[in-house]
């Protein structure tokens, strides 16, 4: 089912046209019977008000951003998208829908990324309805429709990256959080839009390792950074001992043999490498 754009009358027009049409057939009965010296004519009046009243369930009002789904016992026949007092067919039954964006945040849900860790994620999902005629006859309540499916999907998200990059993995869910949004964005589409609604934005508004493992991972994490660090260090600590060697020997200060060298090569690395500053130890004896 489809949404179906009807145009509807002004609403003030209309309403005007019903009173005045109401008071004039009122004034015309009461001058009528007055002419003929009868008693009031309360019936006729009465009939008068009761039309009145049913023409003037025809009204309704439609404010920006909202649109109303209009029924002819129980058949759909379009939605009004018309902002403010608009007039139909009184038999017609409608239903308000709201067209605004909103959003919500998911609880937190605990579930097992590619790795099998478990992790604790949320997500924020802004939306807003695109289809009414899909939104009403073809869900059921679509705002808890869209509820449940965003919190289905963000568990199937969260079951395709690893929590933080290992191995031979390129995409995680802490370390690249574009790609993430937009999958997740993709997953909630696929799932509410069989209920004509629009997925502005999705992003994860919380991600962290369950409590039981937390202090494990932060360990490994901690690890992994002292290794990267210490990687660093003896890539520029090597650097700096061969740029050390060879403006020795260009310049011919020293002549140093293998075993020399090494020892030269050693203490470099040593100084270098070391966490704590190191004490010098001066020979004040031979060159060796």
């Amino acid at each position: 089912m489809q949404e179906t754009d009807m145009k509807t009358l002004p609403g003030i027009p209309a309403l005007l046209l019903i009173l005045a049409g109401c008071i004039a057939a009122i004034w015309h009965f009461i001058s009528v019977f007055t002419a003929q010296h009868t008693p009031g004519p309360m019936v006729a009046i009465i009939g008068i008000i009761i039309i009145g009243i049913f023409l003037l369930c025809g009204l309704f009002i439609v404010q920006p951003n909202q649109a109303m789904v209009l029924q002819l016992f129980g058949r759909y026949i379009g939605t009004c998208h018309q902002a403010g007092l608009r007039y139909t067919n009184p038999f017609y039954s409608a239903k308000k829908i709201s067209l605004r964006v909103r959003n919500f945040e998911s609880s937190k849900l605990k579930v097992n990324d590619l790795e099998g860790s478990p992790i604790e994620i949320a997500a924020i999902v802004v939306w807003q309805v695109a289809d009414t005629a899909q939104a009403v006859f073809q869900i059921e309540d679509y705002e808890n429709f869209v509820h449940v499916q965003s919190e289905s999907a963000l568990r199937q998200m969260a079951t395709s990256y690893p929590y933080d990059l290992h191995d031979d993995h390129k995409v995680s869910l802490r370390s690249h959080s574009t790609e993430i949004n937009h999958h997740l964005k993709q997953e909630i589409e696929e799932r509410v839009s069989r209920a004509g609604i629009n997925v502005v934005e999705a992003k994860i508004s919380h991600l962290a390792y369950a409590p039981e493992i937390a202090q494990a991972m932060l360990q490994r994490q901690q690890a992994s950074a002292i290794i990267a660090a210490r990687t660093k260090i003896v890539e520029g600590a090597v650097s700096m001992v061969h740029m050390a060697l060879e403006q020795l020997m260009e310049k011919g200060m020293v002549n140093l043999d293998e075993e020399r060298r090494a020892a030269m090569v050693s203490n470099l690395l040593v100084v270098l490498c070391g966490e704590r500053s190191t004490q010098p130890i001066i020979n004040t004896g031979s060159l060796y």
